[in-house]
């Protein structure tokens, strides 16, 4: 095979052909190395590339060309070589410029010229993005396709689950020429059978029939079964809780896996736009961040199971036993429960039979383009309805956001309601509740109360972000909850009352530690947590520090 290819595009002829001898002296014998020295003429040599089928590792661009910049260059090339790791080559001034970059196009490093010594200040960096670069899977993908009806709550359940795991797929309605034809030639007639909604076609031909949830996984090449059966460290939901835990198991080297029953990111992963998370001055998506921490755990080598049901917990000895819905088990010497919470159900009648056809709890990016040119409605006070407000004004042509108390002051952050305020297409109806839902087969209608009495308005589709249940029935009396479900650590575990089981009289529980000793708990389900995506991550990270201080005594 040909070598891969890094390439360097630098307008500073002396510079670029300094770049080029520092990477042939290294990196000679295994890449080739194509030099630029204009952007236009390093956007002909990548598309020349990309059509020969060369395979680029690396591309480094400087910031400061003429035309066209290197953040500029970057997006362009990425288009072409998703998986190129991307270096940003800059002078000490231009260090904002290269950490707005991040956001624009992920960025994966910027170097500050000059690097003398090379050996010190350039190669490691290079090496990392090499070795980054070679661990990521790079076959192409073929074209995943789903055909359904648009308001089949099946249909967007798929749909849904696709998105939130970065799975790349295109969406067609049964009615479409091309959906029809799909569902003829996989012998399914998706209008007089609804139930053989949705069709999924994968790239290597493969028809699936109103997938079920892990069969889905499996065909999309998600992992869902088990390497062992036994570890040092599993990690139940992958929230920001879970997947701040699965980074630093794995990479202080707990054989570590984590399991989650839909998608990573958790509540967190649907947020449309998160602004006050460090490090992140222009905004990350939720599905952003929890991408890059999947990755960033599987580089450490943990284990991520998808649609996998956790159904029970026991102790068994030493060890800590995690049973599945479908009757499997693994092992481990600890767990760390961070299954996070779900958004309340909205009690109105007529409402529970719209979800998935119009009503939809969370951000439902997904749904976003379907509202183009439509008035939507969103229930909710909190950041995340703030954050799905400002999303969806971007397509909705009018964005009603229902607040039941007298304003958004005293549960949204300053920054959010600055913006919503800002945008005139957010209008904010205090005081108001939604209290019933009609329509035949979606949502088409919805009854609302205020203080001046009852209307019914035209409404297609209902987001609700209201309250936080913790995911917790599944544990039983397995560790101590509180009366709301939220699992009880630490100190809270002697103010309810109990006793942790097994433990010796003279042991103080750890602080994140639950009822049963070398099981934790963190994040959004740990009772009196702080409902923040980096306290999740903070706890998390916390918890593995306490798992080896369990394991220590142990």
């Amino acid at each position: 095979m040909d070598k891969p290819v890094i390439v360097t595009v630098d307008d500073d002829p002396g510079v670029s052909r300094s770049i080029a001898r520092d990477l042939r002296r290294r990196y000679g014998h295994s890449y080739r190395i194509v030099r630029a020295e204009t952007a236009a003429q390093g956007m002909e040599s990548v598309r020349e590339m990309r059509l020969r089928g060369d395979d680029v590792a690396v591309i480094l661009a400087d910031y400061r060309m003429p035309q066209m910049n290197g953040v500029e260059f970057l997006e362009q090339a990425m288009d072409l070589y998703p998986h190129a790791r991307r270096v940003l080559l800059t002078a000490y001034a231009d260090t904002d410029a290269a950490i707005q970059a991040i956001n624009v196009v992920d960025l994966d490093h910027y170097l500050l010229k000059p690097w003398d010594p090379p050996e010190e200040k350039f190669y490691p960096v290079l090496d990392a993005q090499l070795d980054a670069w070679q661990r990521t899977d790079r076959r192409a993908t073929g074209e995943l396709r789903v055909v359904g009806a648009r308001w089949s709550a099946r249909s967007y359940e798929v749909r849904d689950f696709l998105a939130r795991n970065q799975v790349p797929y295109r969406w067609l309605l049964a009615e479409d020429p091309e959906g029809a034809q799909l569902l003829a030639a996989a012998g399914t007639d998706g209008g007089a059978d609804p139930a053989a909604l949705p069709l999924v076609v994968t790239a290597e031909g493969a028809v699936l029939t109103a997938p079920a949830t892990a069969e889905l996984a499996s065909a999309v090449g998600l992992s869902t079964a088990p390497a062992t059966d036994f570890y040092d460290l599993i990690v139940i939901g992958g929230g920001p809780g879970g997947l701040g835990a699965a980074v630093y198991g794995a990479s202080e080297g707990l054989r570590t896996v984590l399991v989650e029953k839909h998608a990573s990111g958790g509540q967190a992963g649907q947020s449309s736009r998160i602004e006050n998370y460090l490090g992140f001055p222009d905004g990350v998506s939720g599905s952003q961040l929890a991408d890059r921490a999947r990755r960033q755990a599987l580089k450490f080598g943990a284990e991520l199971l998808t649609a996998r049901t956790v159904t029970s917990l026991e102790v068994r000895g030493q060890a800590r036993v995690v049973g599945f819905a479908d009757g499997g088990s693994i092992a481990a010497h600890t767990v760390i429960l961070a299954t996070g919470v779900s958004y309340r159900r909205l009690s109105a009648p007529g409402l529970d039979e719209f979800i998935g056809a119009g009503v939809y709890y969370g951000a439902a990016v997904t749904e976003a383009p379907e509202c183009r040119g439509c008035e939507v409605y969103i229930v909710g006070a909190a950041n995340s309805a703030g954050q799905g407000a400002v999303h969806l004004s971007g397509y909705a042509s009018k964005v009603h956001l229902v607040v039941r108390g007298k304003g958004l002051e005293s549960s949204m952050s300053h920054y959010l309601i600055e913006q919503i305020a800002r945008i005139p297409t957010i209008e904010v109806l205090t005081e108001t509740e939604v209290v019933g839902a009609e329509g035949g087969g979606h949502l088409e209608r919805l009854v609302l109360k205020s203080p001046e009495g009852e209307r019914t308005v035209e409404a297609e589709r209902l987001f609700v972000f209201i309250g936080a249940e913790p995911l917790t029935d599944w544990l039983g009396d397995a560790v101590e909850r509180d009366p709301k479900g939220f699992v009880l650590t630490g100190p809270d575990l002697t103010a309810a009352g109990g006793r942790p089981r097994n433990w010796p009289l003279r042991r103080q529980p750890y602080h994140l530690e639950t009822s049963v000793p070398g099981v934790f708990a963190a994040g959004d389900v740990r009772a009196d947590s702080i409902k923040r995506v980096a306290s999740a991550v903070g706890e998390g990270a916390m918890a593995v520090a306490l798992v080896h201080r369990y394991l220590e005594k142990a």
